[in-house]
């Protein structure tokens, strides 16, 4: 009997060790949640800018990261790359997860094409299942998920071509917030691109992570608050 892939996907951390790739979002962070209680997270992997100090898909600094993934207690791995040497750096992590033991790597995408999956097909290539525990989910239904297991997230880019204002960065995302997005022609989940969070706290934190808020930075259609790890002093 063949086995769909859409059940492969959702199920794919179960009773395994997989690698988690990680944005220090809320889909990712939901995506780890649910796949931590039924598999063995042995770590995170997160993709640089070129530079190396932004994360390639938040725009985070490596530090904030670092505090994430120390607080949610798990090694974290970064490689930094261009656009164009994006695959080869991320297929370089995936080899190396596989060493250390990962089955599987976990992602937190909802509307994945069945058929010609970059992440199905990175992970083939390197021997890996692929485990998309949000893959399909109603947007609501993984935003309020997301918001009644107690994870607190601030929106810190927004597309001001696609409804968002520059008001929305920092806040908290909470059903009443959900409701007011979906009034304004929004996704919950801003599967359109038009938000992208970082998670500070939430049941996978052993302690929440205090970020001190830069000032608003503008580019295009998109408006971007900075985030910095705060110091002991603030």
């Amino acid at each position: 009997m063949m086995i769909s892939t859409s059940t492969t996907w959702k199920n794919g951390a179960h009773g395994r060790k997989f690698i988690a790739s990680f944005s220090g979002g809320k889909d990712s962070t939901l995506a780890l949640y649910l796949s931590m209680q039924v598999g063995e997270a042995i770590g995170l992997i997160v993709m640089l800018e070129e530079e190396g100090q932004r994360s390639r898909s938040h725009g985070m600094p490596p530090a904030l990261i670092r505090a994430q993934a120390e607080s949610i207690g798990l090694p974290v791995y970064m490689a930094a790359a261009s656009w164009e040497a994006y695959e080869e750096k991320f297929i370089g992590l995936l080899t190396e997860a596989k060493r250390l033991g990962a089955e599987v790597l976990v992602n937190g995408d909802l509307d994945m094409p069945e058929h010609g999956c970059w992440h199905d097909k990175v992970t083939q290539q390197v021997g890996l299942s692929l485990g998309m525990p949000l893959w399909e989910m109603n947007h609501r239904e993984a935003v309020e998920t997301f918001i009644n297991l107690g994870f607190e997230t601030l929106i810190v880019t927004v597309n001001l071509s696609l409804g968002m204002r520059e008001d929305d960065l920092g806040r908290t995302l909470t059903l009443d917030y959900i409701n007011e997005l979906e009034a304004r022609g929004i996704d919950p989940c801003g599967e359109g691109g038009e938000f992208h969070t970082t998670v500070i706290n939430g049941p996978l934190f052993k302690h929440p992570i205090a970020v001190r808020k830069g000032e608003v930075i503008r580019h295009n259609e998109y408006a971007f608050l900075p985030l910095e790890l705060a110091t002991n002093e603030e």
